[in-house]
């Protein structure tokens, strides 16, 4: 499978002021190549910080991913503290059931990173200890949370709008 970007040891680097994706230590495969095939058509950089919970290869994302994990945009730490040193000055977006603020009453940056966590454990404290920010996703009364791919594309949408991200540099017209 080829990318655009493939970073496996700790160093600086000059991203673009986008919006990005992060997942740390992903599960699911699937859910993996479904967000691999949003950030691709949304023009975003996906960040996996590893290890995966699964085998990388082009066979585990196939289904979900389509042909479109030829265009991702993915750059792959070995560990979350390399993933810290690579990430500039980019503020670090937790999403997370924990937080407090809700997602759509945030301030997002062009350049923010949302980092979603594990599909069975979420983020550690000390992930969350690095965050410049936490979000949440309000839900249901007796629901414990979405899946991590639905979490992605809510947030995502709602930070492209803010900071005029979209690939046609537009905000989409609501009613449209």
């Amino acid at each position: 499978m080829s990318h655009k970007t493939d970073v496996l040891k700790a160093e600086k680097q000059n991203y673009p002021q986008m919006v990005s994706l992060a997942l740390y230590q992903p599960d699911i495969p699937q859910n993996t190549g479904t967000i691999l095939r949003l950030a691709v058509c949304l023009s975003m950089r996906v960040h996996i910080i590893e290890p995966a919970g699964f085998i990388w290869s082009e066979k585990s994302f196939r289904r979900s991913g389509m042909d479109y994990l030829e265009k991702a945009d993915i750059v792959r730490h070995n560990s979350f503290e390399h993933f810290l040193e690579a990430r500039g000055e980019s503020r670090l977006i937790v999403l997370t059931t924990a937080a407090g603020q809700n997602y759509s009453e945030f301030e997002f940056s062009a350049g923010d990173i949302l980092l979603l966590g594990r599909e069975s454990a979420g983020v550690p404290q000390d992930v969350h200890d690095c965050a410049d920010a936490r979000v949440v996703i309000p839900m249901a009364e007796g629901t414990r949370s979405l899946n991590v791919a639905m979490a992605a594309a809510m947030v995502s949408g709602e930070a492209l709008c803010q900071t005029k991200g979209f690939p046609s540099g537009k905000t989409p017209s609501k009613g449209n």
